[in-house]
């Protein structure tokens, strides 16, 4: 069984086109999205409580900073990677080693960084 057809992935992407594409091309690759949300309170609720194996964090949400719902998951010892238009540079010093994909991004470069990042937890 690969690392894609047992992970079961938290996104939070607060554009909805972009949730949605986000979505179609996770399913596409053999994930399963346990929940896609758009804001920090939907987000902050699924981290502290989800049952799921790793989440795409989008950095900026309608002008909220993700970083409180990266603190839930490091704290809970769950994997995530950071979606940013602005530069993995714009993540706190703390965050930086942990992986990221610049906006836009194609569904090979989504495939290659998730599974580095299911095999380094795992």
């Amino acid at each position: 069984m690969t690392e894609a057809s047992m992970a079961n992935l938290l996104v939070v992407e607060d554009e909805y086109l972009i949730r949605m594409l986000l979505e179609d091309m996770l399913t596409d690759l053999g994930y399963s999205v346990t929940a896609a949300v758009g804001t920090i309170k939907e987000a902050r609720e699924h981290a502290s409580t989800g049952n799921f194996q790793a989440a795409i964090l989008d950095v900026n949400l309608d002008g909220q900073e993700i970083f409180p719902v990266a603190d839930i998951l490091a704290e809970r010892g769950l994997p995530f990677v950071f979606v940013t238009g602005y530069g993995e540079g714009s993540l706190p010093a703390h965050y930086r080693a942990r992986p990221a994909l610049q906006k836009p991004f194609q569904a090979e470069r989504l495939k290659e960084t998730l599974a580095n990042m299911l095999a380094t937890a795992a």
